[in-house]
């Protein structure tokens, strides 16, 4: 709901665009290293405290940012609150899991990935009415009332799960681990944020790289050295697992990178205002919304490898079509590919979450579940930056990458077809994951 708001907040605070994206990259940064080091935790602590404590820290965030007198505060604020938003995707995945059995999750988990697409199609444009009515500051104060009754809600709702570590089996915290993850993810993203602005060639973004590959290289050996590692390695010798990784990082840098360019497309070569490029996301928002809590539940009673390759290639349709036909056309057309793209992330996410919590040990839901969130952000990330690079770079391209084009968009198209080629990644490794057939 902040991104119609970014041009408001950039006019009242003085901000050039290049700033103003550390509101939205910034939350970003703080997710892609808090998911994972909330999913670990949970290992270690209690369910229902550290849900509540992460949701004051959001709480927090919100009101730092609603009283924000400057762009510098805002973004602290918008971290903060990153922080604490970081526990509920990989908490609530989390209490599912240990809660019910494998054959009863797929439900519950449609029903998570449904409110995320009523999120997606309604966000925006409460946002942007919200913000054109009573400011952008409005916004962080309904974040802020939310973020209360949450709290509220968690104290009845949230089971107190004790974990193994207080149940009589004491392991130490790695925290070196956690914070060499934190880093390689951390790193990683600020490189892309930085090269999608300044060039992937200039000092920041190639210092960003090599810290984030030296933090890599420091997490390997870590995992393998510690005797309680913050990951167990034998997390990524799982084919399953890795399968389900796969998926769910080429997804959502594929449905990232159509709810990102797909109104700027439509608003650089249609013409459109903003909040008619609102409507045009608004079929694939409504899908994802509506299909997500029949998938889930169909998951349970077919199983999940065959509706994640029908998700996979039903992405990789939409995408190809958006670089090949709707892109420079019809916005109709153009809403019929995010409609496509939305069912599809709706095949794909809950029975991604599913494939990957099946996978792993029961004393690996955690940590687990954590890394698999943590990479939903990661692709999302690296979607938006390298895409919206790819489209930089096409600006004045002579020909497009795709041979079948014909319309006067080529860099949206190019941009498209990169998209419809990480699609065919993750449709290879859907056919890796497990066959569990019919419940």
């Amino acid at each position: 709901m902040a991104n119609p708001v970014l041009p408001l907040i950039g006019e009242q605070l003085g901000a050039s665009k290049a700033q103003i994206s550390w509101v939205v990259s910034g939350v970003a940064l703080v997710l892609a290293i808090g998911v994972p080091l909330y999913g670990r935790m949970s290992d270690f602590f209690g369910l229902k405290k550290l849900f509540m404590i992460a949701v004051g820290i959001l709480s927090s965030g919100s009101l730092i940012c609603a009283l924000a007198p400057n762009l510098i505060i805002l973004v602290v604020g918008r971290m903060i609150q990153g922080a604490g938003m970081a526990a509920i995707p990989v908490l609530s995945v989390v209490a599912v899991s240990k809660v019910l059995p494998p054959g009863k999750r797929g439900g519950a988990f449609g029903i998570i990935a449904g409110s995320i697409g009523i999120g997606t199609a309604g966000g925006p444009i409460f946002g942007g009415a919200v913000g054109e009515l009573w400011g952008w500051q409005a916004l962080f104060w309904v974040t802020l009332l939310l973020s209360a009754l949450v709290i509220v809600g968690t104290m009845f709702a949230v089971p107190s799960l004790l974990p193994d570590a207080q149940q009589g089996k004491r392991r130490p915290f790695d925290v070196l681990g956690g914070a060499l993850l934190g880093l390689t993810a951390g790193l990683l993203l600020f490189a892309v944020t930085q090269g999608e602005a300044a060039g992937f060639a200039s000092l920041s973004p190639l210092g960003s790289f090599a810290g984030s590959i030296a933090a890599l290289i420091g997490f390997i050996w870590r995992i393998n050295a510690a005797e309680t590692p913050f990951v167990p390695p034998v997390l990524f010798t799982n084919r399953f697992y890795v399968c389900a990784l796969i998926v769910s990082m080429c997804s959502m840098f594929a449905y990232f990178a159509v709810l990102v360019f797909v109104p700027l497309l439509v608003v650089e070569v249609n013409g459109l205002t903003p909040g008619q490029a609102g409507l045009v996301l608004l079929p694939g928002g409504a899908a994802v919304a509506a299909f997500s809590p029949v998938i889930g539940r169909m998951s349970d009673r077919v199983g999940t490898k065959r509706l994640i390759v029908a998700g996979a290639s039903m992405m990789g349709i939409s995408t190809f079509f958006l670089s090949t036909y709707a892109a420079g056309n019809s916005p109709v057309l153009v809403s019929a590919a995010v409609l496509g793209a939305g069912i599809a992330f709706a095949l794909l996410n809950s029975p991604a979450n599913s494939a990957a919590v099946s996978a792993v040990a029961k004393d690996q839901v955690g940590v687990g579940v954590g890394i698999f969130q943590g990479s939903l952000y990661l692709g999302a990330g690296t979607g938006a930056g390298l895409i919206g690079a790819v489209l930089s770079a096409r600006r004045d391209a002579a020909h497009p990458f795709n041979p079948w084009y014909g319309e006067g968009a080529g860099a949206y198209s190019d941009a498209f077809f990169i998209t419809t080629a990480v699609v065919a990644i993750a449709w290879i490794a859907a056919w890796g994951l497990r066959n569990d057939g019919m419940k």
